[in-house]
């Protein structure tokens, strides 16, 4: 389960937006759809992501922030010697909508398409 309670506590304020990407940032990748979100790999890296806040808006009950997100692909092959595959990684970029609660900072996570 996420919880935003950092961001949560930070609306309304100029320091929404940076408390906002920590919080997703340090956020275990395997919370994320990032598998879903694939545009150029095979297989999302479960390493480091970046977080872009978008906007954010207060909709009563919960708070709706939409977050760009860069993370990092492989495009997965079989590792034998004679693989055309390249084994760099490749960028990946998708765009999320959280959902955050105003009474318990829980938070919600959909893949926005493009």
């Amino acid at each position: 389960m996420i919880r935003l309670s950092q961001a949560l506590a930070a609306w309304g304020t100029e320091t929404f937006r940076h408390a906002l990407k920590q919080e997703i940032e340090a956020l275990d990748a395997r919370l994320l759809p990032l598998q879903q979100g694939l545009t150029r790999g095979s297989h999302a890296l479960e390493g480091r992501h970046e977080a872009v806040p978008l906007g954010a808006a207060d909709l009563g009950e919960k708070l709706q922030a939409k977050v760009g997100l860069f993370y990092a692909s492989v495009i997965a092959g079989c590792s034998c010697a004679d693989d055309p595959t390249p084994v760099g990684e490749e960028t990946e970029y998708c765009v999320l909508q959280l959902d955050i609660d105003k009474r318990t900072a829980e938070t919600t996570v959909s893949l926005l398409a493009e």
